[in-house]
Formats: C-alpha cells, structure tokens, sequence
C-alpha cells in the first residue's frame, strides 16, 4: 500500500470525490511520477456539490482524464447521505459507525477503478481513505484496502497473467492535519475542495456535520488558515 517513488509516467486511476482527501490523494500520485485518471461516482449523494468540486481538483492537479460515472445507490439508501428521509448528525462525531456509511461505497467505487484500470492497463489504483481521522467506516481500514488488493490479483486478468495490481492508501495512517500539511505542500488547493455531507447550491459547506468538524479540526492543528466556504461560520 506504499506510495511508489518513479520518474517514469505511468497510467494510475484515481478515485475522485472532490474532497480534502482524494484531492491529496490525487496530488500524491501526480508527485509519484503517475498519470492520472480520476474517477468519480455520482451515487445519488446528497452532497452532490462534490461533483462540481471533483471536477475543479481534476483539473487544477492536471489529470489526464476524469470520468463520472453514474450508479444511483440512493435506490437501497441506509445511509444519511443516500436518504433524504435521515437526517445527516450534527451533533459531534461519536463511537461506532454512523448513519452518514454508504453500504459497500468504497467497495463498489474500488471495483469500478478496477475495471478502468484492467482497460487502461493500469496496475495502480489510489484511494484516499483513512484510518486515522475518519468517521467509523469500515471501509477505510488497512485491512480492507488489503483484502481488496488481494481480490483484484485473484479475480482480474491482469492479475491471474502474472501483472500485480496494487490499490495505493498513501493517507491511512494520516492524521488529518498531517493530510492537510502534505497536500499544501504539494500545491493543493483546498478552496476548491468541498467535505460537507450536506453543502447548499452554493458550495459552501454546512460547518455541523461530521465531515465538517473532522475538516475544521485538521486545519486548526495544522496551523493552516480554513479556506472553506461555509454557510454558518463558527
């Protein structure tokens, strides 16, 4: 799950939602020497603002190409953010996992890279989930990220013909201000990134939810002023 070092351009895809993350994520893999294919799901999210995001951070870090694909998830719902009917929480990020985890999401959308980078001929996804500042999910554990690679050498061509693939978690052990320091050292923009589970029309994020303290507590530590947009300021 290391970060490879090459000054060779390579194809890697990229998943994409417009945040603070996978904009870092991004600029990481662009560093390593990869070119970079984002992809973005539109689930039927309701922070679909990200998109708009997604795609300003695709072009500002220079991908070689962004896909949006389109799986509309809200059709089982269970998650806050694919329901309209539940309520995003605001009162603080608690214990045990929230009622904002998409059921299988990073599966689905790792399985979607994987598919995009059998065609592309790419041996290299990046994700960038983190085990460190995150909301519970269980899909963002160095033990899922593991099992995940392990399914992609078993179950793709690529994999079975001997061409190794590997999913890239470069921010897993991260803390979140550790996460913002090396994006901005990287040139990330975090202005154009958008976290909020619940952002208005406008872009600008709510300030209550999960998303948005974890995103506000990064920033405060790492002594880096907050560039986001929000619709009731702290």
């Amino acid at each position: 799950m290391n970060t490879p070092e090459s000054s060779s351009p390579r194809r890697a895809v990229v998943l994409l939602s417009g945040g603070l993350d996978s904009a870092t994520c991004l600029a990481i893999a662009r560093d390593a020497g990869f070119d970079c294919y984002c992809l973005s799901l539109d689930y039927g999210q309701r922070h679909r603002t990200e998109l708009d995001a997604a795609a300003r951070v695709a072009r500002a870090l220079g991908a070689k190409e962004h896909r949006v694909l389109r799986l509309d998830l809200a059709a089982f719902g269970g998650s806050a953010l694919t329901d309209q009917n539940i309520a995003v929480p605001t009162e603080g990020v608690g214990s045990g996992i929230p009622v904002t985890y998409v059921p299988a999401r990073n599966t689905i959308m790792l399985s979607l890279a994987l598919a995009w980078a059998e065609v592309l001929e790419s041996r290299d996804i990046f994700v960038g989930v983190n085990a460190v500042d995150y909301s519970g999910y269980p899909d963002c554990r160095p033990e899922f990220v593991t099992a995940f690679e392990n399914l992609a050498n078993l179950a793709t061509k690529a994999g079975v013909e001997g061409n190794r693939m590997t999913i890239h978690a470069p921010l897993i052990d991260l803390t979140k201000a550790e996460i913002i320091r090396k994006g901005s050292a990287l040139g990330v923009d975090y202005g154009i990134t958008i976290s909020c589970y619940q952002a208005d029309d406008q872009g600008r994020a709510c300030g209550a939810c999960d998303s948005c303290r974890l995103r506000q507590e990064g920033f405060a530590a790492a002594g880096v002023a907050d560039p986001t947009p929000y619709a009731n300021p702290a």
